[in-house]
């Protein structure tokens, strides 16, 4: 299978979480990441700058009618649904919360579906809530490959338990295996 990009879901646990995954990723990375971290509405932009110093990928933060690229990590902003539009360019939203958040991860998952459908990899991490589980379920509807964080190797296993009871993700790693894990599927 040909994946063209991964989104991933994180909240309570996300700095730890990231920090094991995204600077282990080659500076070649053949996709992009896209990521939904739980922060607050008025979160600087800390988090970005601290995982592109650390990244060989480059970090930033998603902005509007962005093009899509690979080797890039993007963060949704705070306070904004972060969508991927058909044409795989960022839109960003300031639609009511969902699963009491903006940005939601269920947001971010099920529009990268329309973008990506069944070359789509989707990730839970480590957070509090149930925001992603629906949104992981329907990319393995669509064919994607799913990944869930091991809830004993999640800081808050909520979020991971939650996709683990709405279906049977493809894969259910410890935090460490992650990273190694997504280099091997670009590996030929």
């Amino acid at each position: 299978m040909s994946y063209k990009a991964v989104v991933v879901g994180v909240s309570a646990g996300g700095m730890s979480a990231l920090g094991e995954i995204l600077p282990r990723l080659p500076d070649d990375f053949p996709v992009p990441v896209i990521i939904v971290q739980h922060i607050s509405p008025q979160s600087d932009n800390y988090m970005i700058r601290h995982f592109n110093n650390l990244s060989k990928i480059t970090v930033k933060e998603a902005d509007e009618k962005e093009a899509i690229l690979p080797g890039h990590a993007y963060f949704a902003p705070p306070n904004y649904h972060l969508l991927v539009e058909e044409d795989q360019t960022f839109s960003l939203s300031v639609e009511n919360r969902v699963n009491f958040s903006r940005p939601s991860i269920d947001v971010l998952f099920e529009s990268a579906i329309d973008a990506w459908y069944s070359s789509l990899i989707g990730i839970i991490l480590t957070g509090a809530n149930n925001d992603g589980s629906k949104g992981l379920k329907k990319i393995k509807d669509f064919g994607g490959l799913t990944i869930v964080q091991d809830p004993k190797t999640a800081e808050v296993s909520a979020m991971p338990d939650s996709a683990i009871k709405l279906f049977k993700p493809d894969h259910i790693l410890k935090l460490k295996d992650i990273a190694p894990f997504l280099v091997s599927l670009f590996k030929v």
